[in-house]
């Protein structure tokens, strides 16, 4: 008897299939104007992008509305570009990502066309749609083929890539269209917020983005946050020294917990390091580890314990070019760039022996997830996501649709074969493969560390199988590994294949062959080539679907199950057969950290033999549910971080609003004098509290500080002794008088110099008080969990000091600016006299000759000397003329103004 679940789902289907269908009309009028958009000329379809952006922009119609229009023209141009036509499974994806959801697809569904649709009708609105792409190639490659379509639909293209000039890198960002990087975007985020004028920013704004590989970026990556930071103290000695001790210590010295990557000393761990300490004196006589001033040194060596027992060399790091480089534990990806923070990333470098870079400060940070809720809408693409639909749902807003193959899928997936030991599933592994090899079936192998990878290589080459590696070592390499991936016989070990962005064809790339054969002999006849090299790959398909299509062999359970999806989901693509097998030992990581006692119990009680393996459906199901523990727990760490980053993500908002405010406004003295004057306002409350008599003030504590913050000396003991003066005239008399003093100063500098020297002096002070706030939540994040002993929610605690300490920023922020801008004066005649002498002296200091080489003569260097203004004098201004900031100085020293008479 069906269940009521069961029998609704029948009747009225899923909400999946619901989705599905209500989309469905959509699909039919857009195919309904396929002849009328078929007929019109290649201009006819730039004509109609205009007509389009006019209908939205200047008329106010909704992108809605416009949307089968719009999908129409793009599958007609996209016809034209690429020779590609759209299926309709296509473009109900690209309906659901306009829609601001995400489209499950699975691999070789063509999401990198799918895409275009909803980019292309969003980009009529003329305010800048962002694709975002898991790393740099898939950035490049995506936008020079993609522009082919948006190019023939009259919309431009840009793509963002690390290391670009400014002026590239702004134009990228105006275009129409622009493919980027998650880290690229979120780092050009923190970039533009630490500029000094609008015109040196970026980024145009946050309309609608749309991410490839969704779940990689916004979860698996999700838990790192942005980090810009700057150098700080250099401590390069102690670890190194701090390194030494750590393979001295043996097992009853600390404990390790993997679940959590956290290791930790035992009583007798730090007794034995308060002795060596003590003894090589870096801990002084009579201080303990458990002493408040130990906490920093306790600190880096706990960090150096993490960096031997949880961190390995190509696992976790590889070492190249004498740099410890980071791998991404998701994409199997070398992160050149990335560090660790906190000393972590140091401590490896002592361990690994190469040279320890100083530890740096944060200057500004995000996460992706706050990153990516900055957009009016968002979506993503990814062949897996249902897994994490509820992480989706309750952190971005997104829904999640599985979106129909255009054939249906035939490949099979077997059910894992559990082993005892690593070394008989390695030889079970060897023999599969072995077997599939020898029927000409292409393998993909997958593995979950490099160190395994390679591991496996080894073993294959004693068995006399040729195969191909990918993994972070083959970066470069990485489209041509996956693209002869499918080829007969092929076998390629992988060490994972997440946002890979190259289809694994059956007997071959075409596209790519044709490329490698054109660059070996550039004479050759282009057509003649690709004509030779698709006749031989459809020849090599055959047999290759002969043999069974590709056949993906995993060697180990991912902690996410989506992770293995991935890896499956390169099988079977566009209806093709094939199968995927996944290998398993007691020993692996995943069975040893998570798996439960109860399936090792089954598995003993049912006598395994050597070489043997358990293969049964509840296997599995034990394993998925192990999955979903850690997946659970992993979400829950993401959940943990982003409420403590909600915190500091609205005071993120708050300064950076300020500081475009600041850098909008033409005139910022507004600005500038409510903060003064909120500074009198509060000196005044300090030291004459209200409603308090004369003989209660403090006149003289008043006057001090006055003298410091407003650099004003003011006969307040004679006012105080007037009749009638009560604290508001004091208030109105300070006021009054530092305005007059502000405003002597302006008349000295002239109003536009002042302008300028306001805005500058606000920037940077709002910069140095927000950079020293980040250190301080950081000190506080480190700490706070403490709290929990004392039965508080750290979370709340966090938020009330945080709240304290910003406030604490504003008051700062205030008193500092008020005090720089009262301290500033133009220079005096004299001052700047010994400037200019000093200036002078500089430049016609002789140059040492430089030594004899046997090298061709430098060419004589022309220097430019300026031209004393007619009539200039030294001492009236009025003959200077009016010089720009950068232009030679009126006085003939060929040194740019500023940087001479209009020196402030």
């Amino acid at each position: 008897m069906l269940g009521l679940g069961t029998l609704a789902k029948k009747v009225f289907g899923t909400p999946n299939d619901r989705k599905v269908k209500s989309v469905r009309p959509l699909v039919a009028k857009i195919n309904a104007l396929e002849e009328e958009f078929a007929a019109l000329t290649d201009q006819g379809l730039i004509e109609k992008t205009h007509e389009f952006q006019r209908r939205v922009q200047e008329q106010g119609e909704s992108l809605d509305d416009l949307l089968p229009e719009a999908f129409a023209n793009c599958r007609e141009a996209a016809r034209r570009a690429l020779g590609l036509r759209a299926f309709d499974v296509q473009l109900m994806a690209g309906i659901f990502l306009h829609q601001g959801q995400i489209a499950e697809m699975k691999t070789g569904e063509g999401k990198t066309l799918m895409a275009t649709f909803p980019v292309y009708l969003n980009a009529l609105a003329g305010k800048g749609v962002h694709v975002v792409t898991v790393n740099d190639y898939l950035a490049r490659r995506d936008a020079e083929w993609m522009s082919k379509v948006y190019g023939a639909l009259g919309l431009s293209t840009g793509v963002v890539v690390p290391f670009q000039p400014d002026a590239e890198k702004k134009a990228a960002y105006q275009a129409d269209i622009t493919y980027a990087t998650n880290n690229e975007l979120g780092f050009d985020y923190l970039r533009d917020n630490m500029k000094g004028s609008v015109e040196e920013m970026a980024q145009r704004g946050h309309f609608f983005a749309i991410v490839d590989e969704v779940d990689s970026i916004l979860i698996d990556e999700a838990r790192t946050p942005l980090i810009i930071s700057g150098p700080a103290e250099d401590r390069t000695e102690l670890y190194n020294t701090l390194n030494k001790y750590i393979p001295e210590l043996t097992e009853e010295h600390y404990t390790i917990d993997e679940k959590a990557r956290n290791a930790t000393f035992t009583e007798e761990g730090n007794e034995y390091l308060e002795q060596r300490l003590q003894a090589e004196g870096i801990l002084p006589e009579g201080q303990s580890l458990y002493d408040p001033e130990s906490t920093t040194l306790v600190h880096h060596v706990t960090q150096a314990l993490r960096a031997h027992k949880l961190f390995n060399k190509d696992d976790n790091y590889v070492v190249a070019n004498g740099e410890i480089v980071l791998i991404d534990e998701h994409t199997g990806r070398a992160m050149k760039g990335r560090r660790l923070s906190d000393g972590l990333h140091q401590a490896i470098e002592a361990k690994e022996g190469v040279q320890v870079q100083p530890e740096n400060v944060t200057l500004a940070s995000v996460t992706f997830q706050n990153y990516f809720r900055l957009y009016e809408k968002l979506a993503g693409m990814t062949g897996t996501a249902s897994t994490e639909a509820e992480e989706f749902a309750e952190i971005y807003k997104l829904g999640v649709v599985e979106v129909p193959t255009n054939r249906p899928v035939q490949r099979i997936d077997e059910h894992d074969r559990v082993y005892r030991t690593a070394m008989e599933k390695y030889q079970a592994v060897i023999e599969a493969i072995r077997e599939a090899h020898e029927k000409g079936q292409p393998i993909l192998v997958g593995t979950t560390s490099i160190e395994k990878s390679e591991m496996l290589s080894h073993l294959l080459t004693q068995a006399g199988i040729t195969h191909n590696v990918l993994n972070a070592r083959q970066h470069e390499q990485e489209a041509q590994i996956v693209g002869d991936a499918g080829r007969l016989g092929a076998v390629t070990i992988a060490t994972n294949m997440a946002g890979r962005g190259t289809d694994i064809q059956l007997g071959g790339n075409v596209e790519m062959r044709v490329q490698e054969e054109l660059a070996r002999d550039p004479e050759a006849d282009p057509e003649e080539v690709r004509a030779r090299i698709e006749a031989a790959t459809a020849e090599e398909k055959q047999k290759v679907l002969e043999a069974g299509g590709l056949f993906v062999l995993a060697t180990e359970r991912h902690e996410s199950r989506r992770i293995d999806n991935q890896l499956r989901g390169r099988s079977g693509r566009q209806g093709d057969p094939g199968r995927s097998l996944f290998f398993l030992s007691l020993e692996d990581d995943l069975m040893r950290i998570f798996g439960s006692d109860k399936l090792e119990n089954v598995l003993s009680k049912l006598g395994m033999k050597e070489g043997e393996a358990i293969i049964h459906p509840w296997v599995n199901k034990s394993l998925e549910r192990a999955q979903a523990k850690v997946e659970g727990r992993n979400f829950d760490i993401r959940k943990q971080l982003l409420k403590f980053d909600d915190v500091m993500n609205d005071q993120r908002k708050a300064i950076f609003n300020q500081r475009r405010e600041i850098m909008d406004s033409r005139d910022v003295d507004e600005i500038a004098a409510d903060m003064r004057h909120q500074v009198i306002d509060d000196l005044v409350d300090q030291y004459l509290p209200p409603k308090s008599y004369v003989d209660q003030w403090d006149i003289e504590g008043l006057a001090a500080a006055i003298q410091e913050g407003l650099n004003l000396s003011l006969p307040l003991a004679d006012w105080s002794q007037e009749e009638g003066v009560d604290q508001e005239v004091m208030l109105e008399r300070i006021e009054e008088a530092s305005d007059a003093y502000m405003a002597e100063k302006e008349a000295a500098f002239g109003p536009e110099v002042m302008r300028t020297i306001e805005k500058q002096i606000l920037l940077q002070t709002v910069d140095t008080k927000w950079r020293e706030h980040l250190v301080k939540l950081e000190h506080l994040r480190s700490v706070i969990g403490f709290r929990g002993y004392a039965q508080r929610d750290p979370l709340s605690e966090y938020k009330t000091e945080s709240f304290q300490l910003f406030e604490a920023l504003l008051d700062g922020l205030r008193v500092d600016v008020t005090q720089r801008l009262a301290q500033i004066r133009p220079l005096t005649e004299a001052e700047r006299e010994a400037l200019q002498a000093q200036m002078y002296s500089a430049r016609n200091e002789e140059q040492p000759e430089p030594e004899q080489h046997s090298m061709p003569e430098e060419p004589p260097r022309i220097e430019v000397v300026g031209e004393t203004r007619p009539g200039f004098d030294e001492n009236d201004p009025a003959t200077w003329g009016e010089p720009g900031r950068n232009d030679p100085c009126p006085c003939g020293s060929g040194l740019k103004f500023k940087h001479c008479h209009g020196k402030l």
